[in-house]
């Protein structure tokens, strides 16, 4: 969703002055283990893989061993934000509290602090103003982390939960969320959630990884194509639909048992990015096989696939001259964009139409929609740039 072009006064407290960041990664140590797991795995597994992502090698449990440098200590019955995490090991003398009560659950230490006191303050949840605690100033979540994700173009709190029993459902709920893009069309943002949480959690539970996900989903983008080509078109929007499904359940299972890599994102957004306008030229096709060829289908054909191009290159355009993308710019680039002409919105102007008998009318409004959309985007790049004459532009989703 994309935000208004004024921006919210900031009722948020002063930042603590943060400590320098440190030459060299901490070492981790982990306080006691989660009673269940999460994402079908120990909670100390994926806070392990977190702490990896943050460049961090030395990870074991807490022995109360002396460390030679600086020291991580983190309870391992929390699930921490991996964002959180990063923050917390470029940030040293810092305390990590929960949101809820302010007990802190995990401490960068700095080389030579004794680390025996904080540990045991630590795991038995002793108050931020514990002497243990004494020269660790406890922080905010978005002051390690902020509030706005670039990558996932939304706004929100990093999550710090603890994992019980009673929380397990919660906990993945959240993570799950959490792994969500802010801004995207409206199928993927309010149909898909639901049902994606479950087969994410299936997948988890039966080690499905996300690359067996999207080769799945490849399959089914050459099984859409084919019975597109011959007039098929409810089997093919079929395909289609489980396909654009899958693109939505590969990407959360990577993130939420953080087991992306960059093979994998560049395997899935390869997919992405090139199948949708050959699916058209394929609907286009199979028109003549059910008896409803076009007037002009070079025509469309060339209004289809190239809009799509064309589209794709406006955004290009605007990231490349204002550093952000053209849908995170104000709140209603951000709602356009649930709409707009790509690949889940145009299944949606298709399916409905090969439903009423008139595939061939699906096709056309398709067409309008991306010369509309393509129109559109060229407007607000224009505006764009008479803007920043004025001042520097900032998305409506940094605040």
């Amino acid at each position: 969703m994309r935000k208004g072009e004024g921006h919210e006064p900031d009722h948020s407290p002063p930042a603590v002055a943060l400590a320098p960041e440190p030459s060299h990664p901490p070492a981790a140590r982990l306080i006691g283990e989660a009673p269940v797991p999460v994402w079908s795995m120990p909670g100390s597994a994926l806070l392990r893989r977190a702490l990896g992502r943050a460049g961090i090698t030395e990870i074991a449990p807490w022995d109360n061993a002396p460390a030679a440098g600086a020291l991580l200590l983190m309870r391992a019955d929390h699930v921490y934000d991996a964002a959180l995490v990063a923050g917390l090991a470029r940030t040293p003398a810092a305390l990590l509290c929960r949101p809820e009560d302010g007990r802190p659950v995990a401490a960068h230490l700095p080389a030579r602090m004794p680390a025996a006191a904080v540990a045991a303050a630590l795991a038995e949840g002793r108050d931020a103003c514990d002497p243990a605690f004494a020269g660790l100033p406890p922080l905010r979540l978005g002051e390690l982390a902020g509030s706005y994700n670039r990558a996932l173009r939304k706004r929100g709190t990093p999550y710090l939960l603890r994992l019980a029993p009673e929380t397990r459902a919660t906990v993945e709920w959240v993570m799950f969320g959490g792994s969500y893009k802010g801004v995207t069309d409206f199928v993927t943002k309010h149909i898909w959630p639901w049902p994606a949480f479950q087969v994410v959690r299936a997948c988890a539970a039966l080690g499905i990884t996300p690359n067996q996900v999207t080769l799945a989903s490849l399959v089914l983008v050459f099984l859409a194509l084919w019975w597109f080509a011959q007039g098929a078109y409810l089997p093919g929007l079929l395909a289609a639909w489980v396909m654009t499904f899958l693109d939505t359940v590969d990407g959360k299972l990577a993130r939420v048992t953080l087991t992306s890599t960059p093979f994998g994102n560049a395997f899935d957004h390869a997919i992405d990015l090139i199948h949708p306008p050959f699916w058209w030229l394929a609907w286009i096709m199979g028109l003549g096989a059910v008896g409803l060829p076009l007037a002009y289908p070079v025509a469309v054909g060339a209004v289809v696939f190239g809009g799509y191009v064309l589209q794709r290159l406006q955004e290009g355009l605007f990231l490349a001259l204002y550093r952000m993308e053209i849908h995170v710019w104000r709140r209603f680039d951000s709602l356009f964009r649930l709409v707009i002409a790509r690949r889940n919105p145009n299944l949606v102007l298709l399916t409905l139409a090969t439903l009423f008998g008139r595939p061939d009318l699906g096709i056309l409004a398709v067409t309008a929609w991306t010369a509309f959309g393509c129109i559109e985007q060229a407007v607000v790049t224009v505006q764009a740039g008479l803007r920043r004459r004025r001042a520097p532009l900032r998305s409506w989703l940094e605040g």
